[in-house]
């Protein structure tokens, strides 16, 4: 086993340079080849690539790179991910499935180095990083493993078929409505996700932060009442043409156990089937207090991969 922290060299001809919003393309392509490799199909995006590079706290000339081997071509791609200047970084790193496989630990060292630098730019003394792997990807735990990261949790993408779902939603349980959330409502809705996620694990970006990435309100996003009173929100983005994918389901702590985020997803469902998605989906933490999981698998949503989070403390 390698000691931490040692420093490891990209192959003779290789070398590394920041990205720019014009390498997307190459960029996305390097993701889809990585995701076949591991889950069997896409996985990304062209918004969520453009999303990773321009994302609160993450700026392309100091935070991400890409390797390139000797013919120039990317083979790599990391970058951290911090909505909230907290305490904690996501470290991610893609490379091409085989020939990309020399530049994973160079690109994991950039960025834990980078890693130190931001935790006290943003004024922490101690500073955790995590990273994922899907249980298959045995060189990359092995890598996170012998640059000191230890398992911590599971998450997993959840999916379902649309085939068959009504592009009109079924009726809620008695006292919950659902409908669009309105123009001069988003700070609400912005403020209910942060408080629903306050006792999760993942902390929510600031509004003006949250308005930047998530761009304007679709007749996708959603507000459930229940009994005339402010309830929970979902947060719907294009993962995929043919998929409905669920950014945000939020149900504040007084209103959980009523059916709410059910009619939420219900009504999410159908106004996806009416759009012609032919799946939904979404992420789970499976350590998540509300025992979400619980829920998805209750409307028909299973697992269609899990990915293990590593950490270590820097």
């Amino acid at each position: 086993m390698r000691q931490a922290g040692a420093v490891t060299h990209l192959p003779a001809g290789w070398r590394t340079r920041r990205p720019t919003l014009d390498d997307i393309p190459e960029i996305l392509a390097l993701a889809h080849a990585s995701d076949v490799a591991a889950v069997g199909e896409p996985d990304f995006t062209v918004d969520e690539v453009r999303e990773a590079l321009t994302g609160p706290n993450t700026d392309m000339a100091r935070d991400c790179w890409l390797a390139l081997d000797a013919d120039g071509a990317v083979v790599g791609w990391a970058y951290p991910h911090n909505v909230d200047r907290g305490d904690r970084d996501f470290l991610e790193v893609y490379v091409w499935p085989g020939r990309g496989v020399p530049a994973q630990r160079p690109l994991l060292e950039l960025l834990l180095a980078r890693a130190a630098e931001r935790g006290a730019e943003f004024g922490h003394e101690s500073y955790t990083v995590r990273a994922g792997a899907i249980p298959t990807e045995k060189a990359w735990i092995e890598t996170l493993t012998d640059a000191g990261f230890t398992f911590l949790k599971q998450h997993a993408r959840m999916t379902m078929s649309l085939e068959g779902v009504s592009p009109v939603a079924p009726e809620p349980p008695a006292g919950i409505t659902v409908r669009p959330v309105g123009a001069g409502e988003l700070r609400r809705f912005h403020a209910t996700i942060a408080e629903a996620f306050a006792d999760s694990d993942h902390p929510t970006a600031g509004y003006e932060a949250w308005r930047s990435q998530a761009g304007e309100a679709s007749g996708e996003w959603f507000v459930a009442f229940a009994d005339g009173e402010w309830a929970g929100v979902l947060q719907s983005s294009e993962s995929a043409a043919e998929d409905g994918w669920v950014r945000y389901l939020a149900v504040l702590r007084a209103y959980r156990r009523r059916g709410v985020g059910e009619a939420l997803l219900r009504r999410a469902f159908a106004a996806y089937a009416a759009r012609g998605c032919t799946r939904a989906g979404l992420g789970v933490d499976m350590a998540n207090p509300t025992k979400a999981a619980r829920l998805y698998h209750a409307v028909g949503m299973h697992p269609l991969y899990a990915a293990n989070i590593y950490q270590r403390r820097i």
